[in-house]
């Protein structure tokens, strides 16, 4: 298991890593092919990553898979990720229950523009998985930071409106309890593959100290390999939160 994962230190793993996944459409573009294509091929890149996320204890995993500005593409393309979300999670919900894996959602489900079967099928794989604690694996379906933000503010205003909450009480920890997911963690780590080097609108609060790793890999040929070297590069960096560097070695 060690060689699998050179370099990586199994005592220091990041607890929630955020994907993007990105360079799928350029993936197959370079390759003739048409877009839709390069979303097929992502689906086994995601799941060795998620097999990487196992072996080497990562808890939570965040994969940004449709975003709310994502509607503005091509309507064929969105109606065959529309179906083959629904296809993904009918073929992978017993597998991914077996490994001890809970599949969570992130973003507007509730959207008329979300057929009603990926409804059904988000419901049953959130229900069937939902004693599992081996890995929380989180999709960000339909999903924008800043919409997450503004749903949180808007719950938080009610709450305001109708004296249950006093606005002096209002603070960071507030807005945490009314995100989509409360009992998220923050992300340690996020990656984004393609080389592009964009937030895109992902996790704006969780990952409001988070350390990116921008990969130039397209994510059809990302894999558990990748993954690791992501973990090890995030593992060479001094995270301060803020905090000031400790210079005492060169004083």
């Amino acid at each position: 298991m060690a060689e699998e994962y050179p370099g990586v230190d199994r005592t220091r793993v990041p607890r929630h890593v955020g994907l993007i996944l990105d360079g799928n459409g350029r993936w197959a573009n370079a390759r003739g092919l048409h877009r839709t294509q390069g979303h097929a091929a992502g689906e086994p890149a995601l799941f060795d990553v998620i097999q990487g996320a196992l072996d080497l204890g990562v808890e939570w995993l965040t994969a940004y898979v449709f975003s709310t500005e994502n509607w503005a593409r091509d309507a064929f393309e969105v109606e065959f990720l529309m179906n083959f979300n629904i296809d993904l999670l009918q073929r992978r919900r017993d597998e991914m229950n077996e490994q001890g894996v809970r599949i969570r959602f992130i973003g507007n489900r509730d959207d008329p523009r979300v057929p009603d079967q990926l409804r059904e099928e988000i419901r049953m794989a959130e229900e069937l998985t939902a004693g599992n604690d081996q890995l929380h694996l989180v999709f960000a379906f339909n999903y924008g930071g800043r919409v997450e933000l503004a749903d949180a503010a808007r719950a938080i205003a009610s709450a305001v409106a109708t004296g249950n909450l006093d606005p002096a009480d209002v603070d960071a920890g507030t807005i945490g309890e009314h995100l989509y997911l409360p009992d998220m963690p923050d992300t340690d780590l996020v990656i984004r593959s393609s080389g592009e080097q964009r937030t895109s609108n992902f996790l704006l609060w969780e990952s409001a100290y988070a350390e990116y790793v921008f990969s130039p890999t397209y994510w059809p040929d990302f894999d558990r390999h990748v993954f690791g070297r992501c973990i090890a590069e995030y593992q060479a960096r001094d995270r301060r939160f803020g905090g000031a560097e400790d210079r005492s070695e060169s004083n």
